[in-house]
């Protein structure tokens, strides 16, 4: 049986709000206090978390809508919601850079392995350059010894990779990659040893790198 989701006390004197946002859909599953719609009144604008968890059944309010109090938001089946969401936090999300498209088979499965033993994996090349700080004028050299360029694929726990976007949002916090995210969470990463060949082609000298590695095969 579905649990009706309504719209709380916004505070003294406050009768109704103004949609904003909708931020779940049908067949989302959601937790407790997992923000469902931005609201806006005379007051202030804000998220509204939810106060149950599971599979949204029904989503009964769309943008621009103007709701009262105790009106009916979403629908939301409890029944499912354990199971299903353990599993679903469980399932791991591979991010992969669509301009790296020579990613070879064996990175990408000892990856995925790794992920699988051990709950998270991402792609880096161990530094092997000399590396240096400086703006036209070197200010001093960096040991290589514990440095990598990050790579893809980037592969998270589900729940894990939900839970750090939502607190980067929070906390208005820009990451470069989904690694810096999920580092933010406190969560160990675990290294898998990239590849040369998984470089990124965004530049018109790697345009003509890719050209050439790809044209004894065409």
């Amino acid at each position: 049986m579905a649990t009706e989701f309504k719209l709380p006390e916004l505070g003294e004197n406050i009768e109704s709000a103004d949609i904003v946002n909708v931020l779940v859909k049908v067949g989302d599953s959601i937790e407790k206090e997992q923000s469902i719609i931005e609201i806006e009144t005379d007051k202030a604008t804000i998220e509204v978390p939810s106060n149950v968890s599971g599979k949204i059944t029904e989503v009964l309010v769309k943008q621009g809508d103007s709701v009262k109090v105790g009106q009916t938001i979403i629908k939301v089946d409890e029944g499912a919601s354990s199971d299903d969401y353990a599993r679903l936090n469980d399932d791991l999300i591979l991010v992969h850079d669509a301009a790296r498209p020579l990613l070879p088979d064996s990175i990408l499965t000892k990856a995925i392995n790794t992920a699988k033993e051990k709950g998270n994996a991402l792609v880096c090349l161990k530094a092997r350059d000399t590396l240096l700080k400086g703006d036209q004028l070197v200010s001093e050299y960096i040991d290589r010894s514990e440095m990598y360029y990050v790579q893809t694929p980037q592969i998270f726990k589900y729940g894990d990779l939900m839970k750090a976007m939502k607190k980067a949002y929070e906390k208005n916090f820009i990451g470069t990659d989904e690694s810096m995210l999920i580092k933010e969470l406190g969560i160990d990463i675990n290294i898998v040893e990239g590849s040369m060949l998984n470089f990124k082609v965004t530049t018109a000298t790697e345009i003509e790198m890719f050209e050439k590695l790809i044209a004894p095969n065409q």
